[in-house]
């Protein structure tokens, strides 16, 4: 019962979007605009120009909202809209593909020990440090769930240097989970 009012709502929103009522586009944005700017600080660091992103999101999917067929979910169709802004953010800004050389991690951290001590939001802070192209990658692949075809079709390489950044960002976030790890060992042995 609550889904279908939920989507009523939703259905009502997007039919007043298309005929550009200003309320319902305000509506719409605030439903979504939380999810989707955290979504945006996943591709962008800088938190002025994941709100540009945000922004110009919301403007394609007010201009596009049309395109929306009804199939899959209206937020999913969201989410793809401010992914491919977000990549199209990162490619005009040319720094997609730094990579830093990374020394391979010297064995495998303790990640029950890890666990213990890392919060979610301490993770995502280690992503967001990843280099552009790591953490672009890591997140289309690991968070978003895309396949190694698609990031290659979305980003316009091939899908061995896709493999390539997902496997360097793990090293390096592996990397940096060793050097946390050492660090509290360390503190627990003064």
């Amino acid at each position: 019962m609550g889904f279908q009012i939920y989507r009523s709502k939703e259905t009502d929103l997007i039919e007043k979007c298309l005929r550009q009522d200003r309320q319902a586009q305000h509506d719409l944005y605030r439903l979504y605009a939380g999810k989707m700017y955290s979504l945006c600080c996943r591709y962008v660091k800088d938190r002025m120009e994941a709100e540009d992103v945000l922004v110009m999101s919301f403007t394609k999917i007010f201009e596009r909202i049309g395109q929306f067929k009804g199939e899959g979910s209206f937020e999913g169709w969201i989410r793809r809209v401010v992914v491919n802004e977000s990549l199209t953010y990162l490619r005009r800004r040319k720094n997609m593909y730094l990579e830093t050389d990374i020394e391979a991690a010297e064995y495998e951290p303790d990640y029950q020990r890890l666990e213990n001590e890392l919060e979610a939001e301490d993770l995502l802070k280690l992503v967001e440090n990843l280099p552009v192209g790591y953490r672009t990658v890591f997140n289309l692949y690991a968070i978003d769930g895309y396949t190694h075809q698609e990031i290659a079709e979305q980003l316009g390489i091939n899908e061995n240097t896709s493999k390539s950044q997902l496997s360097r960002a793990r090293a390096l976030l592996q990397k940096r989970l060793t050097e946390i790890e050492n660090e509290a060992i360390r503190k627990t042995n003064e």
